[in-house]
């Protein structure tokens, strides 16, 4: 395993899972990782057929709201994010995807700089069949601004009230991720901005 697998590796043992569906996704990408160093998208759209993905998930903890895109290939209400270039660290990803896809510094404010959830999903849409191993994570928003999306990634975008889980064509396994993000917020103090008053 070369030092960029590994790093993702430690990462992905990192993620406490949420339910037996995150256990079996966690266990098979810790499977995954071990036999391959092939992990990283090398040729659009599907080259390597599994690779690496970073989620970023605008969450207004306060305002209990999560701000999602409509994603133009997928054709779904999705997070921002994109895949994690070769040898780059997942939450560098992250941070470059948040400036490209909303135009903003991430914060990591809400539940730390780790990911909250780990999924693989087979994309659907125009470039659909190759597996995505995603890692979910979390900066920190404000559902009182407007938020402008990359015009060549989305459609629109909106704010979603976390406890509706009532979003039309989200990524599948979002309604798993809200249950996820909602016990992490009643679980967490690093929710609170810097300087808050307990």
């Amino acid at each position: 395993m070369n030092p960029a697998t590994a790093v993702i590796a430690e990462i992905v043992r990192a993620i406490t899972p949420f339910d037996a569906l995150e256990r079996q996704h966690i266990a098979e990408t810790l499977a995954w990782l071990e036999s391959t160093d092939d992990v990283f998208r090398r040729v659009k759209p599907d080259t390597p057929p599994r690779h690496l993905v970073s989620y970023v998930v605008l969450v207004d903890p306060e305002g209990h709201a999560v701000f999602l895109g409509r994603h133009l290939l997928a054709d779904l209400w999705l997070p921002t994010g994109g895949h994690i270039a070769p040898g780059e660290h997942p939450l560098d990803a992250a941070g470059r995807e948040a400036a490209e896809e909303l135009g903003i510094p991430a914060e990591f404010t809400v539940t730390g700089t780790e990911p909250l959830f780990l999924t693989m999903t087979t994309t659907v849409g125009t470039h659909s069949g190759h597996q995505d191993v995603s890692l979910w994570y979390l900066i920190r928003g404000d559902r009182s601004r407007e938020y402008a999306l990359d015009p060549r990634e989305f459609s629109e975008g909106r704010w979603w009230d976390i406890d509706t889980f009532a979003i039309p064509d989200p990524d599948p396994h979002f309604p798993r991720f809200l249950a996820k993000l909602e016990s992490a917020l009643h679980a967490s103090p690093t929710q609170r901005r810097a300087g808050d008053v307990p």
